[in-house]
């Protein structure tokens, strides 16, 4: 046996001892620190001669997130991302090529294991030679070049076949719990070392989508666009080049993820110098639409706030003079946000005025509209049923502005199918390839329907050419179109055919036209399906895109004896200052109505608010006794302001009576004792909510606070995080509260340094939550949709339950209750709860309980009806290793791309 010490105080160890031992190695199992600088640092010039080398390194991920694929590869390649690499690339060049070519080449394997397996400073190696001989070492040293060469190292060399044993037996335990390194790992060494930087100007359009998000903050935290957003964006580009103008209809079900793909394309819109960027949305996904392009994107936009009369940016900070409704035409970035409801409240004597009116003079690159389904004729009955609500009406304006436009919706059929005539007509506005131009007979709805879904069948060539030629199809849609095209000599920019049937050429009309007369034909190629984007979720499951997670609703009648008596029914018991207060909420809303016809929108608002938790019921009746209401009503600011500042002597009366009652020692809200129970003593497979962790969602970030302020001091050993928008965002510990960034939130949750989230409906959209399995929905949005939205929080891939935990809280004997006994009634399996509900229960539908019934069975039964009637056939199937952004090797600075998202309007 013979025993060697190596110090690299006294000897270079990369040549001394490294260099020397692995000469004519045949083997070689190395037992190594941390992953990143184990692997980055490999020494490749001994290591590319050795016909196999074993590395099992340290991957610092807790066992859970290890046990799963896809969390496993997301947080290894955030980790590995942990560096700056615009001057890594730069700087680590040619290690990276020669790290590159080493992993390539088939004889290096690598593996990781999980931190519960920490071996940081326990680093050993045998290494086998074509004789038989091996050698073992165990030694501080790291599988790094910078390790042997430069750091103080000690190393013990030992050619006994005990000693050898020993290090072996250890190496193929850990290599056993070890998983291969991910490709998305060896994928971005390889791009890294051919990536150079490159101006906008020398790419194709098709080339910017990989340049722009190649390096954007959703990749380099280890995620990317799912296959269907990136295709989406493809499209977006086909139809520019196409069309020369985008007009798409994005109709994915809810929690899919519209918001990326909309925005995406807006980015590279921008970038390729198409204009300003206008975004739409209801006042409640204003935020969500800010913080989602910053945090998944790395842009900056600015959101108008319709109350401040002022743009805001990213952080909430004023980005120009208060209180000047003029400046929405100077908006300080290229990419806009700027709410619905502003538009729906701007209109008078057939035209809008203050800032709507604005917008429409001035001339955009790209407007997206959020939420589409809410432009639409007004319905009910009388003369006035069919005309276009205020949306509807500027958006059809809007179409004449801008050169791109894109409807968001993830129910384009609400009741009736001409619905989604109106949003495709919103898109033809301005243009004439999508229903073509006033003579086309798509234009008609009542033609249009059954001849998409086959119910209607072209009996003759000539009626055929009627259908097929306005609009025109572009010739990649069908080799009929094609050919059509070429023999008529059809310009590829011409969309609105005016050859007459009796001018066509004998071929045309004899024999690809005959074509057109089986019944499938315009079922596969008609505008709808040209200009109309929807993927499924259960689709998406059963190709495998999409994780498939069940939910659990809580509390259920099936066991209420499981809850120890906290519910009556499904509502939770209150007090009698709620009582009160309650019984004036609603003497205030009916006082009000009885003033004025917004008096509905004022009861919704109060009622949500009360029946949120007695917080925000305390600080909205102190709000609006000043004549206010908070930034995230702010939709009728003017109008509801100044229906406050009128108050009648009873109105005033009772809001002060609800600031008594829940002001009152007694008022001790009962959500909160609730909320803490399932914490900490529920339990779902053995283990309590807290343990599990949790996201708590809010509407109101005065709710937010409050829960998450009582559980901070009611559970002092654990930190309660506050995600929101705006910079509200923080840390609660016992009493104190420190302010913190999103993303440090974000970073904690995925480490489980956190296990309890408290979040506003502001903030959701940018929360990728699958480290916690359980939700609690503190109140009830009167939105079916809302609810799915905070359930993908966490129903998403990476989710290490197989059926996550939801708990629904509604006080007993209010408004809310009401609405939750309808709904939860209507409730689908536990893979799909939400079914076939309504996207938004109108406020005109709340007064009794069996009123909501009637009105949301009609409206179940006309959705149904409407979807059977019109079948829409989409691509199912997707190929996800299509448009593998995260490898483009040439990628615009991210510098470059923040500074011209920069530039103001002009």
């Amino acid at each position: 046996m013979t025993l060697r010490r190596f110090s690299s105080r006294t000897e270079p160890l990369d040549t001394a001892f490294l260099a020397k031992s692995l000469q004519g190695a045949s083997r070689y199992y190395r037992i190594a620190g941390y992953f990143r600088s184990s692997i980055f640092e490999l020494v490749g010039e001994e290591l590319s001669t050795i016909p196999d080398v074993r590395i099992i390194c340290n991957s610092e991920l807790d066992m859970v997130d290890f046990k799963i694929a896809t969390g496993r590869n997301v947080a290894l390649k955030e980790k590995w991302n942990k560096i700056d690499v615009e001057a890594e690339a730069l700087l680590q060049k040619e290690r990276y090529k020669r790290l590159d070519q080493l992993l390539q080449a088939g004889n290096v394997q690598i593996r990781v294991v999980p931190r519960e397996l920490l071996f940081l400073h326990g680093k050993a190696g045998v290494i086998h030679y074509p004789d038989g001989k091996r050698i073992s070492f165990v030694g501080s040293v790291n599988e790094s070049k910078s390790a042997f060469c430069h750091n103080y190292e000690l190393v013990w060399q030992d050619d006994d076949k005990a000693s050898a044993d020993w290090v072996e037996e250890e190496f193929h335990a850990l290599w056993e719990d070890g998983v291969p390194l991910p490709e998305a790992i060896l994928a971005e060494i390889s791009r890294v070392a051919s990536r150079r930087e490159v101006s906008i100007d020398v790419l194709k359009p098709a080339q910017v989508p990989a340049a722009a998000m190649a390096e954007a903050p959703i990749y380099r935290g280890g995620e990317a666009l799912q296959p269907w957003q990136r295709s989406f964006v493809t499209l977006f580009l086909e139809h520019r080049e196409i069309y020369g103008k985008a007009r798409l209809l994005l109709a994915d079900e809810v929690g899919v993820g519209k918001t990326l793909s909309m925005a995406t394309s807006a980015l590279v819109s921008a970038l390729l110098n198409d204009g300003p960027v206008l975004i739409l949305s209801p006042s409640t996904l204003t935020l969500q639409w800010q913080v989602e392009m910053l945090d998944k994107l790395g842009i900056p936009s600015a959101v108008w706030s319709s109350q401040k009369k002022v743009w805001l940016g990213p952080q909430g900070q004023m980005l120009s003079a208060k209180g000047n409704p003029a400046a929405i035409k100077k908006c300080p970035y290229t990419i806009a946000i700027i709410s619905t409801g502003l538009i729906m409240h701007q209109w008078e004597y057939g035209e809008f005025i203050k800032e709507s009116g604005m917008l429409l003079s001035q001339k955009f690159g790209t407007v997206i509209l959020d939420e589409a389904h809410k432009a639409r004729a007004k319905g009910g009955f009388g003369e006035k049923a069919a005309q276009p609500n205020n949306l509807l009406c500027f958006m059809q304006q809007m179409g004449r502005r801008t050169r791109h436009m894109i409807l968001g919706t993830a129910t384009p059929i609400q009741t009736e199918v001409r619905e989604l005539w109106d949003l495709l007509g919103i898109l033809n506005y301005g243009v004439d390839f999508v229903l073509g131009d006033s003579q086309s007979v798509w234009q008609n709805h009542e033609q249009g329907i059954p001849m998409a879904t086959g119910k209607l069948r072209v009996s003759s060539e000539e009626q055929a050419w009627q259908w097929l030629s306005n609009p025109l199809p572009p010739a990649s849609d069908h080799p009929v179109i094609q050919n059509i095209r070429e023999i008529q000599g059809i310009p590829s920019y011409t969309f609105c055919c005016s050859h007459d049937f009796e001018d066509l050429d004998y071929m045309v009309k004899s024999i690809w036209l005959s074509q057109c007369l089986d019944s499938e034909f315009f079922k596969a190629n008609n505008p709808i399906l040209r200009h109309t984007v929807l993927r499924k979720r259960k689709q998406l499951e059963d190709d495998g895109l999409l994780e498939k997670v069940g939910v659990n609703t809580h509390p259920n009648r099936i066991n209420p004896g499981q809850y120890q008596h906290r519910f009556i029914d499904l509502g939770i018991p209150t007090n009698t200052p709620f009582e009160v207060a309650y019984e004036q909420a609603e003497k205030f809303s009916q006082l009000l109505q009885m003033r004025t016809r917004a008096g509905g929108f004022m009861k919704s608002l109060m009622l949500q608010r009360i029946c949120s938790s007695f917080a925000s019921g305390l600080s909205t009746a102190r709000k609006m006794l000043e004549h206010s209401i908070f930034n995230e009503d702010e939709d009728s600011a003017d109008s509801v302001e100044h229906l406050l500042s009128d108050m009648s002597p009873g109105e005033s009366a009772c809001l002060k009576e609800i600031e008594t009652q829940l002001s009152r020692p007694e008022a001790v809200d009962s959500k909160f004792n609730t909320v803490k129970w399932f914490l900490t003593e529920f339990r779902t497979e053995g283990k309590t909510w807290l343990e599990h962790g949790c996201i708590i969602f809010s509407q109101y970030y005065d709710t937010a606070q409050w829960i998450a302020d009582k559980l901070a001091r009611a559970i002092p050993d654990k930190v309660i995080a506050v995600y929101a928008g705006l910079g509200k965002s923080g840390l609660f510990r016992d009493s104190e509260f420190n302010a913190v960034e999103r993303e440090v939130i974000k970073a904690a949750v995925k480490s489980r340094d956190i296990h309890i989230v408290v979040a506003t409906d502001a903030a959701c959209e940018g929360l990728n939550l699958q480290t916690l399995g359980t939700l609690i929905n503190i109140d009830l949005p009167w939105n079916p949709s809302r609810l799915e939205q905070r359930l993908g929080r966490i129903k998403r891939f990476g989710q290490a339950r197989k059926f996550v935990d939801m708990l629904n809280l509604v006080y007993s004997g209010t408004q809310d209750e009401k609405i939750y006994n309808v709904i939860s009634e209507r409730l689908k399996d536990t893979y799909d709860i939400f079914g076939s509900l309504p996207d938004t229960i109108d406020d005109d539908w709340i007064d009794e309980e069996e009123k909501i019934k009637k009105r949301m069975d009609e409206y179940m039964h006309e959705r149904e009806k409407a979807q059977n009637a019109f079948s829409m056939k989409y691509q199912s199937t997707l190929n996800p290793e299509s448009h593998l952004w995260e490898k483009c090797a040439e990628v615009l600075s991210r510098r470059d791309i923040v500074n011209k998202l920069s530039e103001p309007w002009r």
